[in-house]
């Protein structure tokens, strides 16, 4: 029988996508360039949900042979949101707010919330995905008329969205291990985790938990470093 001393282990096996997109390259090294050559123009956009009321595992610092226990059962009266982040990539800060649903209305608000963080009128990049509420005509020509230039992630390939990892440790330290007893409650940690991370974006916690977030998401398996292969010097067409 092999075991771990050979160099084999008993493992779970895991499955992901291939992206069919036919412009897979060139949406990456779009998304490369803003990231790397205009970090200062450069915003992230995403949402996660639907957030529940109820206990959610996690983990914590107890007291030795006196874990902390959260209750098995729930009801789900409170409903769901959905939770809309937006990240400046030069300054490293995060901003959000949650909703009661997804919309076209509540995208075209963030995004005026990233316009808005640079007044000066020059050209912005924003990085998102692929859904069909950030393809509607009218935030597209919202955005032409606005300069803001919507660089779209590959199908299948969220993890190329830089706000992807700071969803994570937005997560752990406020949904995990958790059991608030409303939206407001929920919402009240989740901005006031983002209060914190802003003024510690370099703390080692975050950045581990930033680490693993990246490991999930197949970064490094997918392009091999961070944003994928060689740096871009010239605009991407």
């Amino acid at each position: 029988m092999l075991t771990g001393r050979r160099g084999i282990t008993f493992q779970r096996t895991k499955t992901w996508k291939e992206s069919p997109d036919p412009a897979f390259d060139t949406k990456l090294e779009r998304i490369e360039y803003a990231v790397n050559e205009r970090p200062d123009r450069t915003f992230a956009f995403d949402e996660f949900g639907p957030l529940g009321i109820r206990p959610t595992a996690g983990s914590c610092w107890a007291e030795r042979n006196r874990p902390d226990r959260l209750p098995a059962t729930y009801r789900p009266t409170h409903g769901i949101t959905y939770f809309q982040g937006c990240y400046s990539v030069g300054d490293d800060k995060m901003w959000g707010v949650n909703r009661r649903r997804k919309g076209i209305d509540h995208t075209w608000a963030a995004l005026r919330t990233i316009r808005a963080a640079r007044p000066d009128g020059a050209l912005i990049y924003v990085i998102l995905d692929n859904l069909s509420a950030h393809l509607n005509w009218k935030i597209r020509r919202w955005a032409a008329l606005q300069k803001v230039e919507l660089r779209f992630t590959p199908t299948y390939a969220s993890w190329a969205n830089p706000i992807e990892a700071h969803f994570g440790p937005l997560r752990q330290f406020t949904l995990a291990n958790s059991n608030h007893p409303n939206h407001t409650v929920q919402t009240r940690a989740l901005h006031a985790y983002l209060r914190w991370q802003n003024d510690n974006a370099r703390h080692p916690e975050i950045l581990a938990a930033q680490r693993r977030e990246r490991a999930r998401i197949r970064i490094r398996i997918e392009r091999g470093i961070r944003w994928g292969g060689r740096q871009l010097t010239t605009e991407a067409a």
